[in-house]
């Protein structure tokens, strides 16, 4: 039994590591990409003169290296900035055009890419579009915001505008395990928002006036760089979320529309032929690639795990901490 049961187990590990055997003999081995290699320029389509760089942003947004079952891999955010700063050296690239499909995530992760890209944008001198894919709510709107034109998807999910407060409630579970927790403190606020205590009145007072700051931060940001009324402002910051039309009313966007479309704005805006060069970045080469496909391992755009399951994501929300997220969009493309 043990030996019929080995060459089924090997097959399977085989399968998830990568690891093909030819009919010539011969292995080739690609266990995991490897992550330390340099970013590398693809061409997804076009052959003409200039560059249109594609960054997809997919999932949560973070600045924690994302774990995977054998390896770990680098961060959203550390990603994005790495395919900036090298879009910065080519001057090809006249236009950069972000891919975002994400709930949002953690607010200074989203406000570093934020940040980077006003950078980028000021060093560059290039442009910048934003296509939402399926969902781009919360900090995957606030990483938009930069851009010189966003266009979203009929069917995109848009907006949840505002700052979400995570704190895990472990009281019960402790109970029943009979787990307690000894805590000498310097000062009464000092574990404030524990997991295995209940809050004080005063200590939601003190999150609330903390959520409240960064909230009517995100939506000073939006009122800034998307001019909007105070009737847009105040049905914006009710940090709902909306479909394209509404979005489009609201000047949460600029424009429905699909990829192409986009890309090809994209090209006019830049002064670039109707036939420049799309390209992505990657670490590992890769077949048939086209603007629908993923830029590549190890920049966040893809799930760590070799099993996709919504759990390491959702675990990461339950970090305690102040996130610019959607929670429901937790787990979705």
């Amino acid at each position: 039994m043990g030996r019929k049961i080995f060459p089924a187990v090997m097959g399977i590990l085989l399968f998830l590591s990568g690891i093909s055997i030819s009919g010539c003999g011969g292995i080739h081995v690609n266990l995991l990409p490897d992550r330390t290699k340099p970013l590398k320029e693809q061409v997804l389509e076009g052959t003409g003169a200039g560059k249109v760089l594609v960054i997809p942003v997919y999932g949560t947004i973070s600045d924690a290296p994302r774990k995977g079952m054998l390896s770990k891999e680098p961060s959203l955010v550390e990603e994005v900035v790495a395919q900036l700063r090298k879009a910065e050296k080519d001057p090809e690239v006249k236009v950069v055009v972000l891919k975002v499909s994400s709930p949002g995530g953690g607010a200074t992760a989203s406000d570093f890419i934020y940040q980077e890209l006003l950078a980028f944008k000021e060093k560059k001198k290039a442009k910048v579009f934003v296509v939402m894919m399926s969902l781009a709510a919360s900090g995957g709107y606030y990483i938009s915001l930069p851009a010189d034109m966003i266009w979203a998807n009929a069917t995109t999910v848009t907006g949840s505008v505002g700052v979400i407060f995570l704190r895990p409630d472990l009281r019960g579970l402790m109970e029943k395990i009979g787990l307690g927790v000894e805590v000498n403190k310097s000062g009464r606020n000092k574990d404030m928002g524990a997991p295995w205590r209940e809050v004080t009145p005063e200590e939601k007072e003190i999150f609330k006036g903390l959520s409240d700051k960064m909230g009517a931060r995100f939506l000073s940001l939006v009122a800034k760089h998307r001019n909007l009324d105070a009737k847009q402002l105040a049905e914006v910051g009710s940090a709902r979320v909306f479909l394209a039309e509404e979005a489009l009313a609201l000047k949460l966007i600029d424009r429905i529309g699909y990829l192409p479309e986009a890309l090809a704005e994209a090209k006019k805006q830049a002064g670039l032929p109707e036939n420049a060069q799309v390209i992505a970045y990657r670490r590992t080469p890769a077949q048939n690639m086209n603007i629908y496909s993923l830029a590549g391992e190890g920049e966040g755009a893809g799930k760590a795990a070799l099993i996709d399951l919504p759990f390491s994501e959702l675990a990461t929300a339950l970090q305690p901490g102040f996130y610019y997220l959607w929670a429901p969009g937790l787990g979705g493309d």
